[in-house]
């Protein structure tokens, strides 16, 4: 905390209201007469001066520098120090005064610097407390009675003050863990917020993937087609004929294309079902849909989380999407183990591969990557031209289990 306690921003207001009571209380007694000389204050202006700086002062607690905070607190205990001399009947008030300068100490030093402000208000007591002892001798049972009397008092206030640090303490250290909880949760919204985001900018990409590999390339050829057909329909009507059925070919693949695309963002691939279950689905479905023969060797003997089933069977299908589309394979070989507390992924295919250094870029291996990295894994792309392409996947689960 750099900036200075004020009226606005103090953390324990009442304590302020507290303080201006008792100060009130002090400076009407100071200046009330008392029957008693003894009781009387010497300089009542003084008193009335020292207590109004002194409340004055509580308007305004330094909480930055150091040598600041040091300087203030002795003037606080030297205006204490006058009060408790020359105050007179004001004195009674004087251990109270000490207890404000303690929970001021609080507010502005760390437990050391609260440590020593207490230590200081207890020896300053003790100091004024002799200054008003009696001069005369007394008789030893007086002189036994008043020196049990002093004693107990300042037992009782010693003990007052280790109170007053112990529970200024105690309050201050669950104000800051409040408030260290509710930065916790703001940071933790806000990351919340940013992987909402994250995710949100994630699928927009995937669509748009989806909609220029598939849909787009579809609707090319298909406006190819029909161009090609518009331009043979008067000259040769059974060759634009022909061009219109593969026409419309396409726009029954384009359609099938976007039902699949809808299909796929509406469900969850893993309803009431494991992962090897739905690998197995999805290889069914990949099999029957392209005529690409796809061995599967997996192994799982932990019960995984959702979050790593959900992004393994998101890499899977990313990849058998981009072999159906890119590879022109005819056999895909899938293996899946988990060995020395990490799950390891290999998908690799026999078709025509691709150059590396000028191909990893694209949304599919992208999101496969982000996928694996989020988990702390490693993702591993290995092809060359004419050699097939192998991906490997290593995450460790740990805690992921």
């Amino acid at each position: 905390m750099n900036r200075s306690i004020q009226i606005h921003n103090h953390p324990f207001r009442f304590l302020l209201y507290l303080e201006w009571i008792l100060l009130a209380i002090s400076i009407i007694t100071s200046v009330l007469p008392h029957p008693s000389p003894r009781f009387s204050s010497n300089f009542p202006e003084l008193t009335i001066v020292c207590l109004t700086i002194f409340g004055l002062m509580g308007l305004r607690l330094p909480t930055g520098n150091k040598i600041t905070k040091v300087i203030y607190t002795g003037c606080e205990i030297f205006l204490l120090f006058l009060t408790g001399l020359y105050g007179g009947r004001t004195a009674r008030m004087f251990p109270f005064l000490y207890i404000i300068l303690v929970t001021r100490s609080c507010l502005i030093f760390q437990f050391p610097g609260r440590l020593a402000v207490t230590f200081i208000s207890f020896i300053l007591f003790l100091l004024t407390l002799i200054n008003r002892f009696p001069r005369p001798p007394l008789p030893p049972q007086a002189q036994d009675r008043f020196r049990f009397f002093t004693l107990s008092l300042a037992l009782v206030f010693g003990l007052s003050l280790v109170f007053v640090l112990l529970l200024m303490n105690t309050v201050i250290s669950e104000r800051q863990s409040r408030e260290e909880l509710a930065i916790a949760n703001e940071k933790l919204r806000q990351y919340a917020l940013r992987i909402e985001n994250q995710a949100t900018l994630e699928e927009r990409n995937r669509i748009a993937r989806e909609i220029h590999d598939s849909l787009g390339h579809s609707l090319t050829a298909l406006n190819l087609q029909l161009e090609t057909a518009l331009k043979l329909a008067q000259s040769n009507p059974e060759k634009a004929h022909s061009f219109l059925v593969r026409a419309k070919e396409l726009g029954s693949k384009a359609l099938q294309d976007v039902r699949h695309s809808v299909s796929t963002m509406r469900s969850h691939p893993l309803q009431d079902q494991s992962l090897a279950q739905v690998i197995d689905i999805l290889a069914e479905d990949f099999q029957r849909s392209h005529g690409i023969l796809l061995i599967r060797n997996i192994s799982i003997n932990y019960r995984l989380s959702n979050e790593v089933n959900t992004s393994i069977y998101r890499i899977i299908q990313e990849s058998l999407t981009n072999i159906s589309k890119h590879a022109n394979a005819s056999e895909v070989n899938l293996e899946m183990t988990i060995n020395r507390g990490s799950l390891h992924l290999i998908i690799q295919d026999n078709g025509r591969g691709f150059d590396i250094q000028q191909n990893t870029t694209g949304f599919g291996l992208q999101s496969m990557r982000d996928r694996t990295l989020a988990l702390g894994g490693k993702f591993t792309i290995n092809s060359a031209i004419g050699c097939g392409c192998q991906i490997t996947v290593d995450i460790p689960l740990g805690r992921l289990i």
